[in-house]
């Protein structure tokens, strides 16, 4: 059986018994800021089973994409040794919100895995918590298993809680054994001998831990399960290791044939060729969801996984880049499950590629620093390379310590392991330090109370009117039943024309209405779930729970919002257009008054680039193409080649808009009824706002047009001013520059004239000192360059000896200190101008010759004078 088999029987199982199919979460959690990545598959249900979010729908099954890359069984140097260790994998699993509990769910995992996937029964054990006589039962009468079959174990193996306080309860766990390992006597699941594989997690939440360490029976028990498929497919596919099974075996062929190593030849060659073939599909998944390469978070994350399998081609001897050649086969194999990996191919590869280039040039650097350290080690007769320096090559220069350990083995050298071992660990801290949170915002507790009754339903697609009925007031954060004039309030209604701030899209402003009041409405926000909060103020009387309200959205602003989305999703089909499909969207802002769009792309956009984006975007506006909205599944629309956005988080139906045949998008927003109604899209910024990542800010319709008068008006207001007509203007305004240039030409040449003459002056100033030639001095009117210019030719001018000027403006000062080639071994600039600078009250530094210092108080530039005096003296 293979794999996508054995997802697909899973999946298949939990839905033909009523769960519903959901489509795997992204590996970015959502809302979550306790997690960098989705590290089970219980993650996007977490609000779920918290009661701070309900879904429609009790019961549900899916097949999680999940990453792990620190803890106690998940050190990344582990993985591609161990037979089942890896950063990415898939979880697959059943969840029951309040629905069924232990007898279902220990009764559908078993028909599963002995029926449907065929793994022997007499090949099973499991283990149940110690205190868990309800599990054992279950298992025992119910199941038949005998209790030899059955183990009892402790707390911290079979106990499971989402934090110190909260949701938590036993585990059961269904374990593969492989039969008695010899020299181990009284084995049982928890022990690490090998015999018992665990494949699959039963957590059954029954209990509510207080702050106090009670646990209190929750009122809905809830059931969530994992199984890892890689060790699935391990089991049924009968072999040893999971990167001998199908979910792996193409990838490493691929490897293999770009390394011309064959599997099998050498254990470290086959380890590097593991490592490449799970780190690379860490990549492509975590790409695909939209993380890119960075110096801290999940960037980091990521920027540490490609360089650590590009390390391990290097190893194999591919020294070119080669892993985004990988990640094709990685996609053509995981498309099916994953459609976004096929619409995402060349962003994701093109990425990789990017950043393992640079990789490679740093490696390349890395490869002279070693050389220069190796000099260094032959100088000083030493035969060991410290620590310090083979974790700075590991660190920053990606270099694996085995290979450096060979490269100094051929020079008759060794490194020092222990040292290495030490700076590793302190990098591991660090690391782990960065890992400890997403950054994500923090749902309001008080949201999640209320959204565990309450949702609100959307009519805005239709209408911008609608009447409905106040559920819920907030003062203050604070649940309350009225609000008075003056109060600033958020508002629960039942079903509201408002949209809510969702994909980008600003939310409505408007009015709300009551028979005793009135809430000028400035924002809606959905913080959870189907949740709706209109924002805003009470401007007369007063509001309360369960009165009616009649809510009207402000029109010219839906519609100006209304252009801006529908404009922002032309801006992004001609981006792909012009700069092709890896131009993918990574957010956007969509309001009243402008749009903001950003993507992936490495290089600022031409001019004539946006000429031609404009002209795409702008001629599909003249067309006047009719919108197409349509709902179908998500796989359906990613087939028919609807474009999903990174960060959005997709249910299993989704909302498809489409203009023409040029733009087709998930998308839940407010659009315009054909591209006419844009009017006209204009380009106004394009800047960089990360790396990889640019950003284009335009407006549309009456927007766009306002702003094109506003710099009409601004040229006609410079030509006037310079007495020329619009046309002539540009010939004018350069006429005006090169004058300028040839003034300050002219102004230059003075200076220069003016600072001999000053500098003739100032070194009949110079002093000796034990020997040296010294001068130091004030100027007026020198800085920035012209003081470096000014020491250069003092220098020149002594000869031999130190030269100290000091530029004095609004009470601090700017020191500028050089020192003659001759002397540099004896006073070194840099030093010198530090000791300097400390008197002043500043910092500074620079060059063995040259060095430049600034200081806050002028009044101590005797001090320093003299001071320097002191050190030439060598006193």
């Amino acid at each position: 059986m293979r794999a996508s088999e054995i997802r697909e029987t899973f999946l298949r199982f939990f839905e033909q018994r009523g769960h519903r199919r959901v489509a795997s979460g992204s590996l970015v959690p959502e809302s979550d800021p306790t997690l960098l990545f989705t590290n089970a598959g219980m993650v996007p249900f977490k609000r779920v089973f918290t009661g701070e979010e309900t879904r429609p729908y009790k019961t549900a099954t899916t097949s999680q994409k999940v990453m792990r890359v620190s803890g106690k069984h998940n050190d990344l140097e582990n993985v591609g040794r161990t037979p089942r260790h890896h950063t990415f994998f898939e979880m697959l699993g059943n969840f029951s919100f309040g629905d069924y509990f232990k007898e279902a769910a220990i009764e559908y995992s078993w028909q599963l895995v002995t029926e449907a996937l065929g793994i022997p029964a007499k090949n099973l054990v499991v283990s149940v918590f110690r205190e868990d006589d309800e599990a054992f039962e279950l298992w025992r009468d119910r199941i038949g298993l005998s209790e030899e079959r059955i183990f009892r174990l402790d707390e911290e193996e079979n106990f499971w809680s989402m934090g110190d306080t909260g949701p938590c309860g036993p585990c059961s766990e269904i374990y593969v054994d492989f039969g008695p390992v010899s020299g181990v006597d009284d084995d049982d699941p928890s022990s690490d001998s090998g015999r018992y594989l665990e494949i699959w997690n039963l957590v059954f939440m029954q209990f509510d831990r207080n702050a106090a360490g009670e646990m209190v029976p929750l009122p809905r028990p809830c059931v969530d399960t994992g199984a890892g498929l890689e060790r699935l497919a391990t089991v049924i596919q009968g072999v040893a290791s999971t990167y001998e099974t199908d979910l792996f075996t193409p990838i490493i062929a691929r490897a293999s044939e770009l390394a011309g190593v064959g599997r099998g030849e050498d254990p470290e060659k086959d380890v590097s060729l593991n490592v490449i073939a799970d780190h690379v599909r860490a990549l492509t998944f975590l790409i695909g969801d939209g993380v890119l390469p960075a110096n801290e978070g999940r960037g980091y994350v990521l920027r540490r996984i490609l360089r650590r399998g590009a390390r391990h081609g290097w190893l194999l001897g591919l020294e070119r880049p080669f892993l985004h050649d990988v990640a094709n086969t990685v996609i053509d194999e995981m498309q099916g499950a994953y459609p976004e990996l096929a619409d995402r191919r060349a962003f994701i590869t093109d990425r990789i590629a990017r950043e393992e280039q640079r990789f490679l040039s740093t490696l390349s650097k890395g490869m002279l620093l070693l050389d220069d350290e190796v000099a260094k080690l032959r100088d000083t007769g030493q035969q060991t390379l410290p620590g310090e320096a083979v974790f700075k090559l590991y660190d920053t220069f990606g270099f694996p310590v085995d290979l450096t350990a060979d490269i100094l083995v051929g020079h008759g050298l060794e490194l020092d392991q222990s040292g290495f071992d030490a700076a590793m660990d302190e990098q591991r801290q660090r690391a782990r330090s960065a890992w400890k949170g997403s950054g994500d915002a923090k749902v309001d507790e008080i949201y999640g109370r209320i959204a565990v009754d309450l949702s609100t339903s959307f009519l805005g697609y239709d209408s911008l009117c609608a009447t409905s009925r106040i559920r819920a007031l907030l003062l203050g954060g604070a649940v309350s039943d009225v609000a008075r004039e003056g109060d600033e309030v958020e508002i629960v209604v039942e079903e509201t024309p408002f949209y809510a701030e969702s994909g980008g899209q600003a939310g409505d402003r408007g009015t709300l209405r009551t028979a005793s009041g009135e809430v000028a409405v400035r924002d809606t926000l959905r913080p959870v779930g189907e949740l709706v909060v209109h924002r805003g103020k009470v401007v007369r009387g007063e509001v309360r729970v369960e009165e009616g309200a009649d809510l009207a959205v402000d029109p010219e602003a839906r519609a100006a919002t209304v252009r801006n989305h529908s404009g922002t999703h032309l801006l992004h089909a001609a981006l792909r257009e012009v700069l092709g499909a890896q131009a993918m969207q990574k957010g956007s802002l969509v309001a009243p008054d402008r749009l903001r769009f950003d993507f992936t792309h490495d290089a600022p956009l031409e001019a004539a680039e946006i000429r031609r984006i404009e002209d795409l975007a702008n001629g599909w506006i003249e067309a006047n193409a009719p919108a197409h909205v349509s709902e179908m599944s998500y796989p359906d629309a990613i087939e028919s080649g609807a474009v999903a956005i990174f960060e959005e988080k997709y249910g299993d139906r989704v909302r498809v808009v489409s203009f023409g045949d040029f733009s087709t998008e998930l998308c839940g927003g407010t659009h315009a009824r054909a591209t006419g109604e844009i009017g006209l899209l204009k380009v106004i910024g394009e800047t960089g706002i990360a790396a990889g990542v640019r950003r284009v800010e335009a407006l549309t319709g009456l927007g766009a047009l306002a702003h094109m008068r506003q710099q009409e008006e601004q040229l006609q207001s410079i030509a006037a001013k310079l007495k020329v007509g619009i046309p002539e203007l540009a010939a004018r305004v350069e006429k005006l520059v090169d004058e300028r240039r040839e003034l300050e030409r002219e102004i230059e040449k003075l200076r220069v004239e003016q600072r001999g003459t000053a500098s003739s002056e100032l070194t009949s100033k110079a002093k000796e000192v034990a020997g040296t030639r010294l001068l130091a001095t004030r100027v007026d009117g020198v800085e920035g360059k012209q003081l470096r210019t000014l020491v250069d030719e003092l220098r020149q001018k002594l000869g031999s000896g130190v030269v100290l000027v000091a530029a004095e403006k609004e009470g601090g000062v700017t020191l500028a200190l050089g020192v003659t080639k001759d002397l540099v071994d004896r006073f070194k600039a840099g030093a010198l101008i530090s000791e300097l600078a400390g008197i002043v009250g500043g910092k500074g530094g620079g060059r063995p010759d040259f060095a430049q210092a600034g200081g806050k108080d002028a009044s101590k530039l005797d001090d320093a004078f003299a001071r320097l005096e002191v050190i030439l003296a060598g006193d």
